[in-house]
């Protein structure tokens, strides 16, 4: 919209400048003249609540004279009160069917109102009037760029590119800054964003302005219902549904929220009763309700993780933390619930990231614990896995422990591999010491214990460099025949060399 327009110049009142001013003071249409060309010059003064005063006693003086209503439109246009100003511009042209002006004032109100069909039919009058003023061609290029933005914002919105569709509601305002649509759009379109302050503001204002619209309070009420705040988001809901019965969004709206509240009870009901299957298809239904409810959403992610965990779905329960985590990048128990999963899948180090993140969000002696846990745990992976190397569990029993060392070792003995070729028999000679190492800690309480906790092992607790896998072997079996006259181990005493095996203290062990 352009800026301040030229009034319309005081008329000749035919009174010469010696006439008695007192001739003037009694004739109303001279007083009115006074008036309208006071308010003039305070308009150029740019003192336009004077400017408006002066209007006013020339409209008391004289209301017949569309010029008084047309300049007091001008006016009402700085101050931005445009629907008092179009109604002056329409008195202005009810008086005056061939007042360009005033339908250039008129066009200005209903654009700066977001009204685009009736300025445009204001503009089109002016320019049948006068087809080449340059004031009423700029403003219909005006009314064309809004168009154009007003379509964008249509289209943005379908596609649910709020952002873009926010910069063209941006430029909408600029061209029509009373539109109270407009404003409301970009209202709605924050709230998508999760940007709710700034939706609140807005509707705030609108109702600040004028009174009960019941668009603002939708946008209340679905910033309330976007926060999960659902009791607070049904009553505004319903107060809208009050004021304008077809408010179709605020309908839409009400029943996606009792929709997803009930959705979402019946999973949790289902968890409780153990239904965990049952459980996961509810969830996986309230997920589909609305796309837009970030925080519920979010929530719903970590629900049906916790569901996947105890259905051993952890990958499953892992990406549900993710996309619990991407809605709501503070939401703890997805973090604690995700580290949970990542302990059990043995992602130690990722782990460690998620209980350092949890400990910035919430730092408790409980998470802290939790961190401590994780951290050892990774400090364990990096070492060897005695329990996996004798294919135990971390519960296993000393007899259980026993059982599968002489398993183990009867397989990885070097002796039995020796026709195999020298990359193989490394590989066994390797497998075989790592048994004899596994077995001396894990069998030995002390160093089980500081192993288990993550602990150095060094040589105050015996180490490793005193360990013979032979010694360990023949511990358990000693000499003679096996079992079933299947194999026979004869055990020499120390010797001077290394035996068929490689290793000292050499020994020969045949298999039948």
């Amino acid at each position: 919209m352009s800026g301040m327009e030229v009034l319309e110049e005081p008329t000749e009142n035919g009174i010469d400048e010696d006439d008695d001013v007192a001739m003037m003071e009694a004739n109303p249409l001279d007083q009115a003249e006074i008036k309208k060309e006071e308010g003039n010059t305070f308009y150029k003064q740019k003192k336009y609540k004077d400017a408006l005063e002066c209007y006013n006693q020339a409209i008391n003086l004289c209301p017949t004279c569309a010029a008084y209503y047309g300049n007091r439109a001008a006016t009402f246009i700085m101050l931005n009160r445009y629907k008092d100003a179009l109604a002056d511009a329409q008195q202005a042209v009810n008086m005056d069917p061939n007042f360009v002006k005033g339908y250039i004032r008129e066009g200005k109100c209903h654009m700066a109102l977001g009204n685009a069909l009736a300025a445009s039919k204001s503009f089109n009058h002016a320019l049948e009037l006068e087809a080449d003023n340059s004031v009423v061609l700029a403003e219909v290029n005006s009314l064309k760029s809004l168009q154009d933005h007003d379509a964008k914002v249509e289209l943005n919105f379908g596609k649910g590119d709020y952002r873009t569709a926010i910069f063209n509601l941006d430029r909408c305002l600029d061209i029509s800054p009373a539109c109270t649509r407009y404003k409301v759009l970009k209202a709605e379109a924050f709230t998508y964003l999760s940007r709710f302050q700034e939706a609140q503001e807005i509707a705030n204002d609108i109702l600040t302005r004028e009174g009960m619209n019941a668009d603002a309070i939708y946008v209340r009420g679905l910033c309330l219902y976007y926060q999960d705040n659902t009791e607070k988001a049904f009553q505004h809901f319903q107060q809208v549904l009050r004021l304008a019965p077809d408010h179709s969004k605020a309908r839409d709206a009400l029943r996606r929220a009792k929709q997803l509240t009930t959705q979402k009870e019946a999973g949790n009901g289902a968890f409780r009763g153990g239904k965990f299957q049952d459980a996961y298809d509810l969830y996986t239904q309230a997920l589909q309700i609305d796309p837009h409810n970030r925080s519920t959403n979010s929530k719903l992610y970590n629900n049906r993780a916790t569901v996947s965990a105890k259905l051993n779905r952890l990958d499953q329960a892992i990406e549900d933390c993710n996309q619990a985590i991407k809605l709501d990048e503070t939401y703890v128990k997805a973090y604690l619930r995700r580290a949970k999963c990542y302990m059990d899948t043995e992602q130690y180090e990722e782990a460690v990231r998620d209980y350092e993140k949890v400990i910035k969000l919430q730092k408790s002696q409980e998470n802290k614990q939790l961190l401590h846990e994780a951290k050892v745990a990774l400090k364990q992976s990096k070492r060897k896995d005695y329990y996996k190397i004798l294919g135990v569990t971390r519960s296993a029993s000393d007899d259980e422990i026993k059982k599968a060392y002489k398993k183990r070792a009867l397989i990885h003995h070097p002796d039995r591999h020796s026709h195999a070729t020298v990359e193989v028999q490394k590989e066994e000679e390797k497998k075989f010491k790592e048994l004899g190492e596994a077995y001396s800690v894990l069998s030995d309480d002390k160093k089980r214990a500081r192993y288990d906790n993550g602990q150095d092992l060094d040589d105050s607790c015996g180490g490793f460099s005193d360990i013979d896998p032979n010694q360990i072997f023949q511990a358990f079996f000693g000499g003679g025949m096996g079992p079933g006259g299947m194999h026979s181990f004869s055990f020499g005493g120390p010797q001077s060399g290394a035996g068929p095996s490689g290793f000292p203290g050499g020994f020969s062990f045949h298999f039948g």
